[in-house]
């Protein structure tokens, strides 16, 4: 079961990392000096990346867990 917890940690870092990069895309947008409505926009675009690494980081661990008990 190895395996399962080495692929489940390599999952769970890219979910780091996209969460890391909608920080930073967020971050930016906020120091632009943007609109409110053009700064709502910026985090509505931003969300999708945000949700969908906060998926991949919850699966991955969960595949270590997994991994752990198995094993």
């Amino acid at each position: 079961m190895a395996w399962l917890i080495w692929t489940g940690a390599a999952i769970s870092l890219l979910g780091l990392i996209g969460l890391i990069w909608s920080i930073v895309k967020v971050a930016k947008a906020r120091k632009a000096g943007l609109s409110d409505d053009e700064l709502r926009d910026a985090v509505r675009r931003v969300m999708p990346l945000n949700m969908g690494s906060l998926f991949l980081s919850v699966i991955g661990l969960m595949m270590v867990i997994m991994g752990i008990f198995l094993g």
